[in-house]
């Protein structure tokens, strides 16, 4: 057996099934404010049931197997069920529309489908084909037509043995954005998974008497990389939530001495406190020295972050005034940056080296530089295989000596620390940490007479918008006395209709009508008519943040 096999995710899960068979590992919340605790024996008893019936099935070996749902128990023991059975996991974000669910178990070629928790299972069903076989993971939606997992598992003997996969071995295919509004299925090995639970155990230091939340989509690398992952090799217990309505009081009943999140939830934290107590008042209660002292302790209570020694934020970049309120909390912030195609291995922040606006040095064993265009390229140990299926995307994202393209721009400082200064590819993320391909939905808006072009933006926001160039003949019109009303009320439709063509995560929240007319002589066009978007960006960018607080469908410049 090699090293890599020796700590390898799968032989973590039966050092904790061997070790500390009666700890309890996940505590999932099953409604009414009750909870259901599994143990690490139980945990792998059902493990083991269900990779007996995925066996049973006579699949091909290493078969795609789809996974949908939102955070659970079920979810991560699915997940390691298809490993033990021999076989790949490819996650489905919950909140896909049907099309988009389709093509991911098209292009996948997925023999199987895990049906999990859900908040709008009538949106996805029609993505899903009539003969792909399924189960039912508990706390999903129960008109589904599949068997459920309890029934399978009770029908099933348990696996035996400790089986092993070699590292070199595809492990899951994780679908993220491409430019062309398609996902690219970018492939990982098991040697992914091992080279994050050894650097993730070694940053951390976690053990397991720590706790965490699972919250955040588990069909995303950064919720694998920072809760399913450490938790597999350090064995520390992990909870889950229940719903946005109970997510503070599943916060609270967690209590983490770890947790993750994304820059949108950090200031929404923050802007619920400055409700009841203004920053005026805290910035003056914080100056007492007793008193300033019980006043941080009881909002992180309130926040149920009191025992939470690692805190982390990623996906996307966070304002350095919410890291600063934070650390006056005595919340040290540590601030990331990775992607699908190295599962989150690149930089990071650790304990006592953040500096705001940074985010941090290169994990072990990766090598990373600034190429003379300003793009960062890097060299990982958890480096993907490749995109599934499109060799010519894959040789296109690596240098002549095998470093990834990131797209995005970059400087380091003195210590070695990374600074994001720019994109050079068109994809951006949300504050919520997930990436829009603005072309498809600038395509949707331009099949409107009255739009001539349309830039579509929202990095780092908590969704998109549109800037919108009126057709000429309406720019007349409006210049002649036409009714903006009427205008209005069809932008409105058009920003419908292509909302509802979209992802949610992708939906725009308003549209601006601007004043300037792009054009070549004025540099917001090219020579062949497409727009620049970094001008248009850089132009609007002082005015961005006050469209975003009117909370108006279509404003005007």
């Amino acid at each position: 057996m090699t090293t890599a096999t020796q700590n390898s995710i799968l032989s973590r899960l039966y050092h904790w099934e061997k070790t500390a068979p009666n700890a309890v590992h996940f505590v999932q919340p099953i409604g009414n404010g009750e909870v259901e605790e599994l143990t690490w024996a139980q945990c792998m008893d059902q493990v083991r049931r269900m990779a007996a019936y995925l066996k049973s099935l006579n699949l091909p070996d290493k078969s795609q197997i789809a996974l949908i749902g939102k955070n659970s128990a079920h979810w991560m023991l699915a997940d390691w069920a298809i490993w033990m059975a021999g076989h790949v996991t490819v996650p489905l974000y919950p909140t896909l529309n049907a099309e988009t669910v389709r093509y991911i178990l098209d292009h996948s070629e997925a023999r199987l489908v895990f049906i999990g928790k859900l908040d709008d299972w009538e949106m996805m069903r029609g993505g899903i084909p009539k003969d792909l076989p399924g189960v039912v993971l508990p706390l999903a939606p129960t008109d589904t037509g599949y068997t459920d997992w309890a029934t399978l598992c009770a029908t099933q003997t348990p696996l035996a043995g400790d089986i092993e996969r070699d590292p070199q071995e595809m492990a899951t295919i994780v679908y993220t954005s491409g430019s062309t509004g398609q996902p690219k299925g970018v492939m990982h090995s098991f040697n992914t998974f091992r080279v994050v639970g050894e650097i993730y155990s070694k940053i951390l230091g976690f053990g397991q008497e720590d706790r965490c939340l699972s919250y955040l989509p588990l069909a995303h690398i950064y919720e694998r990389m920072g809760v399913e992952i450490p938790s597999c090799y350090a064995g520390f217990k992990v909870f889950f939530a229940e719903s946005l309505q109970t997510f503070p009081a599943d916060l609270r009943r967690a209590r983490p001495t770890g947790f993750l999140s994304v820059p949108r939830l950090w200031t929404k934290f923050e802007s619920a406190v400055d409700a009841k107590i203004p920053k005026k008042k805290q910035r003056i209660l914080f100056r007492i020295p007793i008193i300033g002292k019980k006043v941080k302790h009881k909002i992180l209570i309130q926040l149920g972050l009191q025992d939470c020694r690692f805190a982390a934020t990623g996906s996307a970049p966070l304002p350095p005034t919410t890291v600063e309120w934070y650390r006056s909390l005595g919340l040290e912030l540590l601030e990331g940056y990775g992607m699908s195609e190295d599962f989150g291995i690149s930089h990071v922040t650790r304990p006592g080296e953040s500096k705001i606006g940074y985010v941090g040095r290169p994990n072990e064993g990766v090598e990373a530089r600034i190429e003379a265009n300003g793009e960062i390229v890097i060299k990982s140990p958890a480096g993907m295989m490749g995109y599934f299926k499109d060799p010519e995307k894959t040789a296109e994202s690596f240098t002549a000596d095998g470093f990834f393209k990131t797209g995005d721009m970059g400087e380091y400082d003195a210590q070695g620390k990374l600074r994001i200064t720019g994109r050079i590819k068109e994809l951006f993320k949300t504050s919520k940490g997930k990436y829009v391909a603005p072309v498809p939905i600038e395509n949707r808006l331009g099949r409107s007479s009255n739009v001539e072009v349309a830039c579509v933006g929202g990095a780092n926001q908590p969704a998109t918008h549109a800037l919108i160039l009126l057709s000429e003949d309406l720019r007349v019109a409006l210049d002649k006395g036409a009714d903006r009303k009427s205008v209005e009320k069809e932008l409105m439709q058009a920003m419908e209709e292509a909302n509802a063509e979209l992802d949610p995560h992708e939906h725009l929240q308003f549209l601006v009508v601007v004043k300037d007319v792009w054009t070549i002589e004025n540099e917001f066009l090219t020579p062949t008519m497409k727009i620049k978007r970094n001008v248009i960006e850089k132009h609007y960018a002082d005015r961005t943040d006050g469209w975003y607080s009117q909370q108006q469908k279509v404003i005007w410049e």
